[in-house]
């Protein structure tokens, strides 16, 4: 990967030890020797640029990511170039596990921010199964939550109206930073395009562009040229009728 476009190797300028995802409430703590295997199994720092390309679609990667700090989205594409977002992944979440258990990755990962990223070796996996059953079930744990997430995304294209699938993609969204502390501005920004809206939703850009609008009048939200501004969480979860995330404490790979 070195030498990758848009992507630079950076020094590992955050021990496991001092990580500071790990001061955060949502994430449980490491066991001393869970902590000392976590410390060896990372190899060090990548700095990807907003836009590149973390991992391809049907590419093999020897690498696994958690994701220290920015944004990013895992997609798919048709062969026409129609792309299908799946999801948002932020600060805490891994990528790149779908690859170890398929032997090649189902879906691409795009940077939406500048990244930071933790990087594994993909074949040290292995050890942590064997050694450490109380990692292997967290990352048990952290793909099915990734398969609860895609559920409630596909009820959403399914069966929610339009102007119900932008409310619940708005809340979801909300409700993830909110709990990784990505949400301290009032109101909360959410930094990402309608684009982004439409390709995640199987929306065009116009039927986009006109639902933001209904929600901007019932003021749910505003939109800004730098993204959105979540002015009434509630009332986007009413709407959209979803109950929210109620998530414990979850692990930190």
């Amino acid at each position: 990967m070195a030498g990758h476009p848009g992507r630079r190797f950076a020094t590992r300028q955050y021990p496991c030890e001092k990580c500071p995802l790990r001061a955060l409430d949502t994430f449980r703590d490491f066991e001393k020797q869970e902590l000392e295997f976590v410390s060896e199994f990372k190899t060090g720092e990548l700095a990807v640029d907003k836009g590149s390309t973390v991992l391809v679609e049907g590419n093999h990667s020897a690498h696994l990511y958690t994701v220290l700090s920015g944004w990013g989205f895992r997609y798919k594409l048709l062969p026409d170039g129609r792309r299908q977002i799946l999801n948002f992944i932020m600060p805490g979440d891994m990528i790149g596990l779908q690859g170890s258990l398929l032997g090649e990755m189902q879906h691409s990962v795009e940077a939406l921010s500048p990244m930071l990223l933790c990087v594994f070796e993909r074949e040290n996996l292995f050890e942590l199964y064997r050694k450490h059953p109380g990692l292997a079930f967290d990352i048990t744990w952290i793909g099915s939550r990734e398969e609860r997430m895609l559920d409630e995304n596909l009820l959403s294209l399914g069966r929610r109206t339009a102007l119900e699938r932008a409310a619940y993609l708005l809340a979801f969204i909300h409700g993830r930073m909110e709990s990784v502390g990505l949400n301290t501005g009032k109101p909360v920004e959410v930094p990402i395009s309608q684009q982004h809206i439409a390709d995640t939703l199987g929306l065009s850009l116009v039927h986009t562009n006109k639902t933001i609008r209904k929600l901007s009048d019932r003021k749910l939200i505003t939109w800004r040229d730098r993204g959105c501004e979540i002015i009434d969480l509630s009332g986007l979860m009413h709407l959209a009728g979803w109950e929210g995330l109620n998530e414990s404490r979850r692990p930190l790979i």
